[in-house]
């Protein structure tokens, strides 16, 4: 089973949606999935004296402004380890510039997990969860003399256009190595 292609998404993205967890919570370590082998990689242990302040992951079947899937943040009480698939709801996102260019980051909830679960939207969350998340995506980066930029948080109904425009990405690449393959 490959982590990227064969977790299904369901129809309805408003009520909930798989993730796939690389990186668990308070983690230093950057990993990401080997497209080919689904495997995970150690992109690199950041250089920064951060850590990531939820877990953090992708979405599967999606396809991001970036070449990669798209960019999920699961708030939730405990790390979970890498490659664990979590049932999110998104309540929210932002699009973010660095030296690899611009993608979105999804702020969702583990619909499992009572604590977060009830949360709908980002305006909900302790400003100060909000301030971490944002802080962490401006500094990670810095001590390796690479810039990001992180834009203003933004609601759920476009947090799941941005899903569903992933997923559509998805099925554009996926069509189009098809026809290459003919």
């Amino acid at each position: 089973m490959h982590p990227l292609h064969d977790v299904d998404l369901p129809e309805n993205l408003e009520d909930s949606f798989p993730t796939v967890v690389e990186i668990p919570a308070g983690s230093k370590l950057k990993y990401e999935i080997d497209k080919k082998t689904g495997l995970l990689m150690l992109d690199r242990v950041l250089y920064s004296s951060v850590h990531y302040p939820c877990n953090y992951g992708f979405i599967p079947r999606t396809h991001a402004d970036d070449g990669d899937p798209l960019d999920v943040l699961v708030l939730m009480q405990f790390p979970v380890a890498p490659l664990t698939i979590v049932r999110a709801r998104a309540i929210g996102g932002f699009r973010m510039r660095d030296d690899k260019g611009e993608d979105d980051k999804i702020v969702a909830v583990a619909i499992d997990d009572p604590a977060f679960s009830h949360y709908q939207a980002t305006t909900e969350l302790p400003p100060h969860l909000l301030r971490e998340l944002r802080r962490f995506f401006e500094d990670y980066k810095s001590l390796e003399g690479k810039m990001s930029e992180v834009d203003e948080l933004y609601n759920q109904a476009r947090a799941v256009k941005v899903i569903a425009q992933a997923a559509e990405g998805y099925r554009a690449m996926q069509a189009s190595k098809a026809g290459l393959a003919k």
